[in-house]
């Protein structure tokens, strides 16, 4: 049947993705619109059910972006962070014991003092109401699924997704045609491997001239600690155990506000064995006896997980196409040896706010940014991560032992000669490309969850409060299920089924399959981590943005 025209809105600035960087950015427009009075229109549209609700970090969050934003944001009775870091610990942890590692060896940039342990989803919650109070609008529950281009070929806004199409493709009687949002120029700030922003950065060559793109995968839980066990701004890192030495990843403990404990497990997916999985490591982390310890006595509240962006400076692809530009993790700002990556997204929100606004101001549209893309190597943000640009890509080729301890030299080097030995290194093979096939590894086997300390996929995913309408279009699209079957499960031993921290895919013997498995998508489950739009074998999985605010609802994550 013939779809209905859209109903279309005009804006100065669409803005998609409600998270640090897009609420920055179009804060900073109506900063700058009531500081000239030229006046901006600006619309903020956001997946999740409400802003905040797909947010997840860690989170130690740098405040130098927040203080440059709402300079007043440490005096208000709403603020969303209360918790300063009191004490930083960084561990490596062997199977049965450990060591922490002196302050003195890494350079000042890595200590956290003046830093604050807190929740990116409260962060963002509370930028979401100062974007409302000065006249932004802000529509959550709205996923942008299609953008739209002029007949020159710029981008002039996005589409969001229609509402009351069954699996089947047909409308429903509930269907509802989506909005046109169309606008001067648009920003994407979808976070890592963000839906559109793929089709942007292949439509545009975007990443013509940088490095690929690298990514880890954050699995975190959030506890309520008993009274004896919490000290307030404690922060703490690990490397090691469980991981293998060529499997890069590591730990966070961060104690903040009343009694919690944000505790999560970062996994680099380059790793190699198709038998890892990360969730696993997570939990088997937890049993460590440096670490257990903690936990007597405390409660599991929460539970997600996300991938993170960890190519860095190199990797940093064009920010810039005719009507539009990329901002925070949709660009790849995270400083993966800090583990922070929030400062630079609300600064690159801000830069190309900037940029933005002038180009208006000059009459102005649909073109190129080209100044917010030629300055952030000069900021703020390039001063953060140049220094650190090589960490990644030796923690890579040398494994965890040698390869953080030759990075550690090299952030030195950098720190106090201003250069780096080793000059800008690439990062070699994309994730995907690093699984080995099943027969050439040892398979890894790991314990049974106690209920107690170590945990199933399913009881996890039940405190992600993750939903989806059953009746819709899949939004995890398996492009050739033939050689899903011949590749990612007969070579590769099926890694979808260990790689996806919500249990979302299965590979379910069925004698009346015609090969005897059949591949299960249990879509339902799925927390939009994108972790298997990254590391499928063959990149045969296509994750696009499911109908209206399905997904987690992650509080105080």
């Amino acid at each position: 049947m013939a779809l209905p025209e859209r109903e279309a809105m005009d804006f100065d600035v669409v803005i998609v993705g409600a998270g640090p960087a897009g609420l920055a950015a179009a804060i900073r427009l109506k900063q700058l619109s009531a500081e000239t009075g030229n006046e901006i229109s600006v619309v903020v549209v956001e997946k999740g059910s409400e802003v905040g609700a797909h947010i997840l970090s860690g989170a130690v969050i740098d405040p130098l972006g927040l203080d440059k934003l709402v300079p007043e944001w440490r005096d208000d009775p709403d603020r969303p962070l209360k918790t300063a870091v009191e004490r930083d610990e960084f561990m490596m942890l062997t199977k049965n014991s450990g060591v922490t590692m002196p302050n003195l060896f890494f350079p000042k940039f890595m200590s956290n003092h003046g830093n604050f342990v807190g929740s990116l989803s409260n962060v963002t919650k509370f930028l979401g109401r100062k974007a409302e109070e000065v006249g932004v609008e802000v529509y959550p529950g709205f996923p942008a699924s299609e953008i739209l281009y002029d007949e020159r070929g710029a981008v002039v806004g996005i589409a969001t997704g229609d509402l009351g199409i069954g699996k089947s493709g047909e409308p429903r009687d509930d269907y509802t045609r989506g909005m046109e949002l169309r606008s001067k120029y648009t920003v994407f700030g979808e976070g890592a491997r963000g839906s559109l922003t793929k089709t942007l950065i292949d439509r545009f060559r975007l990443n013509a001239n940088s490095d690929h793109q690298k990514y880890g995968l954050g699995v975190k839980e959030l506890w309520q600690l008993s009274p004896d066990k919490f000290q307030p701004g404690l922060v703490q890192h690990t490397m090691g155990w469980p991981l293998p030495n060529k499997a890069g990843g590591g730990s966070w403990l961060y104690h903040f506000d009343d009694h919690l404990l944000s505790v999560g497990f970062v996994t680099h997916l380059n790793y190699e064995n198709p038998t890892l999985s990360p969730f696993e490591e997570f939990q088997r982390f937890k049993t460590h006896p440096m670490i257990r310890e903690v936990f007597e006595g405390a409660k599991r509240i929460g539970y997600g997980a996300r991938a993170i962006m960890e190519g860095g400076w190199q990797s940093v692809p064009k920010l810039v196409f005719p009507g539009g530009c990329l901002v925070g993790d949709s660009a790849g700002f995270v400083n993966v040896p800090r583990i922070k990556g929030s400062h630079n997204a609300v600064l690159s929100g801000m830069q190309a706010a900037d940029s933005i606004a002038s180009a208006l101001a000059s009459g102005r549209q649909g073109d190129e940014l080209a100044d917010y893309d030629a300055g952030w190597r000069d900021s703020e943000i390039g001063r953060d991560l140049k220094p650190v640009r090589n960490v990644k890509p030796l923690w890579s080729r040398y494994g965890t032992l040698a390869g953080v301890g030759l990075g550690g030299l090299d952030m030195w080097a950098n720190t106090i000669l201003g250069v780096s030995p080793f000059g800008t290194l690439g990062h070699g093979k994309p994730d995907h490309a690093c699984t080995k096939p099943i027969a050439e590894v040892k398979p890894i086997v790991y314990p049974k969850p106690d209920g107690v300390l170590t945990f199933d996929r399913l009881s996890s995913v039940y405190l992600s409060n993750t939903n989806h309408e059953e009746d819709q279009p899949p939004h995890l699209n398996v492009k050739d299920m033939g050689l899903q079957k011949v590749s990612e499960h007969d070579v590769y031993g099926g890694p979808s089924a260990r790689y996806c921290p919500a249990g979302v895919y299965e590979w379910v013997a069925e004698a009346a399959a015609s090969d005897g498995v059949r591949y299960q998508i249990n879509a339902q489950n799925c927390v939009h981590c994108k972790t298997c739009d990254i590391k499928d074998p063959n990149q045969n999985i296509n994750w696009v943005t499911p109908e209206g605010p399905g997904g987690p609802n992650y509080p105080n994550m």
